[in-house]
């Protein structure tokens, strides 16, 4: 049996509103695709029944807005929020080369 598949994808949280923190990371993904796995935490699908989420963490029940890290870095479902996104520093670099097809930055 193989490790599971992961990918670097966009990880908000929206638990307390519509702009909450977020960053990329790397998650592993069920074999079924329904969950993922995260820094120790399991997110299942919301299957429609969010607002403004499609995942929920499976321990404390808060919503989350998980998806594919996008080309061009717009990653927050709403632009408006000023907040930063982190990345997580194990995919920084393959972050920027594999999906922002970008110079990393020395920042």
């Amino acid at each position: 049996m193989g490790a599971p598949k992961t990918r670097i994808m966009y990880i908000e949280d929206k638990s307390d509103g519509l702009n909450g923190p977020a960053r990329i990371g790397r998650v592993a993904l069920s074999k079924s695709g329904l969950s993922l796995h995260y820094d120790g935490r399991t997110f299942q699908r919301l299957g429609g029944r969010g607002a403004k989420a499609n995942y929920f963490d499976l321990e404390t029940g808060s919503h989350f807005w998980i998806s594919g890290s996008r080309k061009d870095g717009r990653d927050r479902l709403y632009e408006s929020s000023a907040k930063p996104v982190a990345i997580d520093p194990d995919v920084r670099d393959e972050h920027w080369r594999d999906i922002r097809n970008g110079e990393i930055p020395l920042v």
